[in-house]
Formats: structure tokens, C-alpha cells, sequence
């Protein structure tokens, strides 16, 4: 997993990797090279799913004490951390009315056929059509036609619903149950308008969020908002953590204060988190995060020239976020429900952590190129441990 996110591979290309690489499998603890695979790719997936976030998370604190142990950062630059927001989109379609509607059609003719009921009709023909047809309406900007394709497509859908749910009356209590999820969704999606609260934008994935960052580029992305925390001074990542329902930034420091203490409250002589600068989201949340000293620009008058100097160091948290995502893969999370947002999350900032300890080695000359991974080996001590009870909450 360290490998999968350092290098922003998935999980079938860094198992070939690993079967093609010596580096990597020796930094896994192998002495002789295999040509082979070292796993199905799905064991990745039990395997994020067996460490859970506590596991993750220990992952990550293992980085950061990498970090000190080789004296790539000093435990006193822990006092001063870097806190911003950004979003981890998930992986779902861009959400149109039309797209959503035929996508609940079409999903709940298949898993009536395969239930074994027999339906009226199940629209497939016109379903198709109408897709195409508000597509072309859209892109023309002839709304009022495009309107009249929705309330079609509400209708149809309609129709299909109702007659699931006459035939599966007489059904089996099991298909039942295994069919109630989906109904309900869909009805969700029927009902919804434009102006609604709550939508549903993805009829797998009911946990996604829209969310404005105030991007002119992309005024709305569709995920879960995740929160990062760094050194002031060398940019470690020390804390990410994900925040479903998107709530207002300055709501989730005192929990991303939490983790971050809990990521440090192993490592010898490294004091808590004392100073945070953020920017103007964070407004209004001193009494929430007291006795840590909130630092951001409403403040800049009443701060000292020293506090002032920090405080342009604000802005190096911006490039850090846009790595992490385009290099180490939270630009797009791939892993199922609100479970999958937080593992993603701190995976992709230990993948990160990883790289910059690779640039600390060869920066500081501790050894040559070639073996660095080696040394990575050494410092994160890779062996078999038992897996740490939960100890934070999302």
C-alpha cells in the first residue's frame, strides 16, 4: 500500500510492478528476486479493508517517525502546523438529471430479471432514446424541451417502480430485503429536483456530496471534503482525515487537531500541535481548538512581526495538496462508502510522507540513490505487527 500510493498506481499495476522491480521487492522484505506476482490484486482490497482506519493511520504516524528518527525534521517543529481543506472526488459520472433517472432505470430492470419477476415493459428502447434526445436538447440549450424529456423520464421510471413493487408482494422475504436499497434510491431520484437539499448524485454511492470550493474552472466537485495538515516549516504531512456532509471548515479543525495529536503522542520528545495558520474559512473557532493558537490573515493586525512571518508560510499547504493529488491519487477515490473516503485519504497522504523521505535521504546524503528504498526498509520496519485498536471516529 506505502508502493500503490507513493507512485500512484492501482492495484493490478503495482502488483506488475512489483513482480518487475527489485527495489520494490526489496523494500517488502524479499532477498532474492520473484518473478511472479506477489498477490492477486483483491487481496489489496481485504487487506485496506482488515486494517480499517486505525490501521492506516499507524501507517502514516510510521512515516512521520521515519522522518525523526533520520533527523529529516526536528520534534520541535511540530509546535507550528499548516491546516486547509480540499475535495476528494469520488468516482461517479458527472451527475445529470437525465443520466441519473436512465441509470435507475436501466439498473432496476436488470435486477428485476435477474430476481426473476416478470415486468410490463421495461423501457430500454425509449429509455435510450430519451437519453440521447436531452443530451442534444442540453447541449442546444433548448430547455423547455429538455423539461419535457425529464418528466418522461420521471414518468417511465415511475411506472417501472410501482410494478417492482406489486410483484415483489408475493416475493420472498430475502429478495425483498436485497431489493429494498435500490427502490429506495430510485424513488429518491424520481422525487428530487434541482433546487433540492440532500440530493442523491450517484445511485452506488449515496455518500457523495456536492461541494463549492469557488473554483471558476469547476464551480462544483462531487465527494467528500478532506482535511490536511502539515509541518510549518518542511512540509510533512501530519494529519488527514475525511468529513462527510460537508460541513464548515472551521467545524472540523478541533478533529483534525485530534488525529494529528494521536499520530504524535508516540513519538520521544515531539510536543503537540501549539500554532495553527490557516486561512479566513477557519474564522470563529478559537474557543473550539483553545489552548492551540489559531493564526489567519482577519488577524493580522493585532499579530507580531514574528507571528506575521509564520503566517506566509500559510500558502505552502497549496502546492502539497496538488501533488498529493495528481501524483499519489486523491484526485479521484475508487474505494466504497464513507470507510473507503478515510482510508483513501490517509493512504494518499502516507504515499506522500514516503517520497518526501526518499527526497530527505538523498537531500540530507544519508546514502546513495540506489539504496534508498533499502534505508526506507530500515526506518519504517516493515515487519508483522498486530493491528492497533480503533482509536478515532469519523
Amino acid at each position: 500500500l506505502y508502493l500503490k500510493h507513493a507512485y500512484n498506481e492501482s492495484d493490478e499495476s503495482v502488483c506488475e510492478r512489483w513482480a518487475q522491480d527489485v527495489y520494490f521487492q526489496f523494500f517488502c522484505g524479499e532477498d532474492y528476486f520473484q518473478p511472479r506476482l506477489p498477490c492477486d490484486p483483491t487481496n489489496l482490497v481485504r487487506f485496506r479493508q482488515a486494517l480499517g482506519e486505525a490501521g492506516v493511520e499507524e501507517m502514516l504516524a510510521t512515516t512521520i517517525a521515519a522522518a525523526v528518527q533520520m533527523k529529516a525534521v526536528r520534534p520541535s517543529e511540530f509546535e507550528r502546523v499548516i491546516v486547509d481543506t480540499t475535495v476528494q472526488e469520488k468516482a461517479i459520472a458527472y451527475p445529470t438529471d437525465s443520466r441519473l433517472l436512465e441509470v435507475a432505470r436501466a439498473k432496476l430492470a436488470r435486477h428485476a430479471q435477474r430476481a426473476g419477476l416478470a415486468l410490463k415493459q421495461t423501457y430500454e428502447r425509449e429509455g435510450k432514446q430519451l437519453r440521447r434526445r436531452a443530451g442534444g436538447y442540453a447541449h442546444a440549450k433548448q430547455f423547455k424541451r429538455l423539461r419535457r424529456v425529464l418528466k418522461r423520464q420521471r414518468t417511465i421510471l415511475g411506472r417501472l417502480l410501482r410494478d417492482i413493487e406489486r410483484k415483489l408482494s408475493g416475493a420472498s422475504n430475502e429478495q425483498q430485503a436485497a431489493s429494498r436499497i435500490w427502490l429506495e434510491r430510485a424513488w429518491r431520484i424520481c422525487r428530487q429536483r434541482p433546487k433540492d437539499k440532500n440530493k442523491l448524485y450517484a445511485l452506488h454511492a449515496p455518500e457523495v456530496e456536492c461541494i463549492s470550493k469557488g473554483k471558476a474552472r469547476q464551480p462544483y466537485e462531487f465527494g467528500v471534503k478532506v482535511s490536511l495538515a502539515i509541518t510549518e516549516k518542511q512540509g510533512l504531512i501530519v494529519g488527514a482525515r475525511s468529513f462527510a456532509g460537508n460541513p464548515y471548515d472551521g467545524h472540523i479543525l478541533a478533529g483534525q487537531l485530534e488525529q494529528t495529536n494521536i499520530l504524535l503522542q508516540d513519538l520521544p520528545g515531539a510536543p503537540k500541535p501549539k500554532i495553527v495558520l490557516a486561512d479566513l474559512g477557519f474564522r470563529g473557532v478559537d474557543a473550539d481548538v483553545a489552548p492551540v493558537q489559531l493564526i489567519h490573515r482577519g488577524k493580522h493586525k493585532t499579530l507580531s512581526s514574528t507571528k506575521r512571518k509564520w503566517l506566509k508560510r500559510r500558502q505552502a499547504i497549496e502546492p502539497i495538496i496538488g501533488h498529493v493529488k495528481q501524483d499519489h491519487g486523491m484526485q479521484r477515490c475508487w474505494l466504497k462508502g464513507q470507510t473507503g473516503d478515510a482510508l483513501h485519504a490517509v493512504l494518499c497522504a502516507a504515499g506522500y510522507n514516503l517520497r518526501w523521505l526518499l527526497r530527505a535521504i538523498i537531500r540530507l546524503g544519508l546514502a546513495p540513490v540506489f539504496f534508498v528504498l533499502a534505508w526506507l526498509r530500515c526506518l519504517l520496519n516493515l515487519l508483522p505487527q498486530p493491528l492497533p485498536a480503533p482509536r478515532t471516529t469519523i
